[in-house]
């Protein structure tokens, strides 16, 4: 068993903001999307305030959302993005969200047991936004396996079809 885990971030800059009408139903399934997360196989922990989600934190700016997770692995993460119920939020990004021409999506290896930062994440993801995928972060499309794991050199990929796109 791996002595890491995976971290994960990704971003989305709203239409408006968080407590506008326009984005009053995305509001509404959070609880249910956060819950399904918690209940996945792999889950590990999620970045949240007291209000029970992270739309609270703007770290890039005042219409930029955050969201963090870990997880045991990339494989779970992917089973839970794209073959849960999360797929029906993710079809509907485009009613909520602006379109982001860079990588808005970011993975990394972390020791067991620690908890990312917000700036720890958005440093990981300014490396992928400026050195495309590497061992320090990467996407599921080019996914590098934990480093105290053997693998052959292409590292597993998990492809990146992602049904909101």
């Amino acid at each position: 068993m791996s002595r890491y885990r995976l971290a994960q971030l990704n971003i989305a800059r709203m239409q408006d903001a968080i407590d506008s009408p326009l984005m009053a139903d995305f509001v509404a399934n959070l609880d249910r999307i956060n819950a399904l997360a918690e209940q996945s196989p792999g889950f590990v922990w999620r970045l949240q305030t007291e209000e029970g989600n992270a739309t609270a934190l703007s770290p890039l700016g005042h219409n930029e959302i955050v969201n963090m997770s870990v997880w045991d692995d990339v494989a779970a993460l992917n089973h839970y993005v794209y073959k849960t119920a999360h797929v029906e939020i993710m079809k509907r990004r485009k009613e909520w969200f602006e379109r982001i021409a860079e990588a808005y999506v970011v993975l990394w290896w972390i020791p067991y047991g620690h908890r990312p930062t917000v700036d720890e994440a958005i440093a990981r993801l300014r490396t992928l936004r400026a050195h495309g995928p590497t061992a320090q972060a990467f996407t599921f499309k080019q996914a590098f396996a934990a480093p105290d794991v053997a693998v052959d050199s292409a590292g597993p990929s998990f492809g990146d079809a992602c049904p909101a796109l």
